[in-house]
């Protein structure tokens, strides 16, 4: 492991320490009361949010094989859609056990089953990533905007200006995906000759990533591909927040848990995405459990002790619960989850050097 990373570790779990002792001081934390909190949650709620995750997977695959069409057919049921499946399970396990370092573990082993360059998947994946994006912006937003309960959120004319700006945004990547689709070469050279004024590396990075970004958009090959790989992310994204509502609703000895409407389940979904933007291997959990617990307390007035509970049930649901499906799956493939990780870093970050633009002799 590199050094920095195990730097990185080190203060992160400092700081945990430090919130530990803090918090012990300055919280009245009752755990007889948050074990009788667990024992008393609604656990086939909590089933059937597990379900709606799991299913989204089963989604994910669809929408890759959907990516893969003008390449490779990839016809459900099939050996082949299996694989693509697989790797979406077994990549996802790899990030909840290693961190976000396991990314590319989902395109790396697509490329080695599906018989492919491992650049046309991780142009593949950027371009998932694009989808996921304006689906949950275009459900935040529009939650946001039309909520019976908006104005008794926290801090509403944050959230509302948030809302906007989620619309704002999807419809300018949406512009930008189809000017990049439409003469992305002419944009990589642009954006490498304007920003290389300030730093030679930065334009030619940017370059590659708007590369790889068109590469990945030419797996579109249709305008009702386009419409069909949308309604898939909105449909998965909605599978997810469903379960997030479900998981939550499921306190029921906790009335402000047990009773949150949609919007604010939204406001909880993206604290919870904003901790685990930087997940680092087991500390990145309670870092996450701790974000959406204090989240819950804060703007919602949670106890503590149901809002630990729930916050530690969340990433079960949300996270964790695909790792036993994701450990027994490799096994059965001969997949190791470091090893691969380590071969998917490396090789990802050749094929997007692939895509970069060949530069000028110097005189």
């Amino acid at each position: 492991m590199k050094k920095k990373t195990w730097i990185l570790y080190l203060v992160v779990a400092i700081a945990l320490a430090a919130l530990v002792v803090y918090a012990r001081h300055r919280i009245n934390f009752n755990w007889g009361v948050f074990v009788r909190q667990l024992k008393l949650a609604n656990w086939p709620m909590i089933v059937l949010a597990v379900a709606l995750i799991s299913f989204g997977y089963v989604v994910r695959a669809i929408r890759w094989a959907l990516f893969l069409k003008p390449v490779r057919k990839v016809s459900f049921p099939s050996r082949m859609w299996f694989d693509v499946l697989g790797a979406q399970v077994i990549g996802f396990t790899g990030v909840a056990l290693i961190g976000r370092a396991a990314d590319l573990m989902r395109p790396y082993l697509v490329a080695r089953r599906v018989k492919l360059p491992l650049s046309s998947q991780v142009a593949v994946y950027v371009v998932e990533r694009m989808f996921d994006a304006g689906a949950m912006a275009l459900i935040f937003s529009t939650v946001l905007f039309f909520a019976p309960d908006r104005a008794t959120l926290p801090h509403p004319e944050l959230l509302r200006h948030i809302a906007l700006v989620g619309l704002v945004g999807t419809a300018a990547l949406a512009i930008l995906a189809t000017t990049i689709r439409i003469s992305g070469k002419a944009v990589a050279s642009l954006a490498e000759k304007t920003l290389g004024k300030l730093s030679h590396n930065l334009g030619s990075s940017v370059a590659v990533k708007i590369t790889a970004f068109r590469d990945g958009l030419d797996m579109l090959a249709s305008l009702r591909d386009v419409i069909a790989a949308l309604l898939l992310s909105l449909f998965m994204w909605g599978l997810i927040t469903y379960a997030y509502l479900e998981t939550i609703r499921a306190f029921v000895d906790s009335p402000p848990l047990h009773t949150i409407t949609l919007a604010r389940c939204l406001v909880l979904m993206a604290a919870g995405m904003a901790a685990s933007a930087l997940q680092l291997p087991v500390v990145g959990w309670f870092t996450q459990i701790a974000v959406l617990a204090a989240a819950m307390q804060q703007f919602f007035n949670a106890a503590w002790e149901p809002a630990l509970g729930c916050g530690a049930v969340l990433l079960i649901v949300t996270f964790l619960c695909v790792v036993p499906t994701g450990l027994i799956w490799a096994r059965f493939d001969h997949v190791s989850l470091r090893k691969v990780s380590e071969e998917s870093e490396h090789e990802g970050a050749d094929a997007l050097a692939a895509h970069e633009p060949a530069t000028e002799p110097q005189a």
